[in-house]
């Protein structure tokens, strides 16, 4: 039995499709924790169990750990909430719901930065990896999956890609980091959760297929978009500002903030790019098939 948290959002829907393809001849069983049942798509019912309710609620969590073998877990991040309350606060009743139900694996959608100088000074990332430490403690077997940001991140950006060529970050325009289509994170995640041969705690970077700057980004997505995009860099406290005017938490804000600043300073970097940790989503790839559709509807 393995258990899907958030099996509707960005990366749980494609771990869901992947799960209801394959976890059927290896003899698994799906059952999934979601608030709203008509959100889950169509080849879903009849093929899962579903609980019904929030995965950051006791009792949710303890009907529905009992009885799996593996956990996908993901917390949703909440805005109105500090950093270590949107992440450990909110899991802490699964830690012990998997404790006490003696589940076996979980595979945890974290971040990169683990063993960095900056991993202390991250912000939301650093608020991440002590809910990796919380889960590692329930007595698990656990595995981070240690993500930089996502190509998802800019259809936040749509209409200003579409309206101005412009999308807007706080990192230096050359900077090169790894960043991941959420697709491949998904990937990496059933294959652990369908081959628990694994012990232990530790992380699995999920990198992408290369290094690419926001200079390159624009280029890319000029060349796939037809039309000329760039690269605005936003200064820090004015994202701040901004973030505290649509009615963030201050200290999310200021979290938002401090993983921007250690992104900027290489938090991402250093992490080997092998075949294991690379990914087969190209940016090129994405853009065609996610980005330009959105952009130009």
């Amino acid at each position: 039995m393995i258990v899907i948290t958030a099996p509707t959002g960005n990366i749980g829907r494609h771990l869901l499709t992947r799960l209801l393809e394959s976890a059927p001849a290896a003899g698994e069983e799906l059952r999934v924790i979601v608030r709203d049942p008509a959100r889950l798509p169509d080849a879903a019912r009849g093929r899962v169990e579903v609980i019904t309710g929030s995965h950051g609620d006791a009792e949710v969590v303890d009907r529905a750990f009992q009885g799996a073998d593996a956990v996908f877990w993901l917390v949703p991040p909440d805005a109105s909430l500090a950093p270590e309350d949107a992440w450990s606060g909110f899991t802490r009743p699964a830690a012990k719901a998997l404790a006490a139900h003696g589940v076996g694996h979980v595979v945890g959608v974290s971040a990169l930065g683990r063993g960095t100088p900056l991993a202390g000074r991250a912000g939301l990332v650093t608020a991440s990896l002590a809910m990796d430490d919380l889960l590692a403690g329930s007595g698990v077997a656990y595995r981070a999956l240690a993500n930089p940001s996502f190509f998802e991140n800019l259809l936040e950006e749509t209409a200003s890609i579409r309206e101005r060529g412009v999308f807007t970050d706080t990192v230096d325009a050359d900077r090169k980091a790894p960043l991941v289509a959420v697709a491949d994170i998904a990937a990496v995640a059933a294959g652990l959760l369908l081959d628990r041969s694994w012990t232990g705690t530790g992380s699995v970077p999920v990198l992408g297929p290369q290094d690419l700057s926001p200079n390159d980004l624009a280029r890319i997505m000029t060349e796939q978009l037809g039309h000329p995009v760039r690269y605005e860099r936003q200064p820090l406290d004015e994202l701040y500002a901004t973030l505290l005017g649509h009615g963030l938490n201050e200290a999310f804000a200021q979290g938002v903030i401090d993983m921007k600043r250690a992104k900027d300073e290489g938090l991402d970097a250093g992490v080997p790019r092998t075949p294991v940790t690379a990914g087969t989503s190209t940016f090129e790839h994405w853009c065609a098939q996610t980005l330009k559709p959105a952009v130009l509807f």
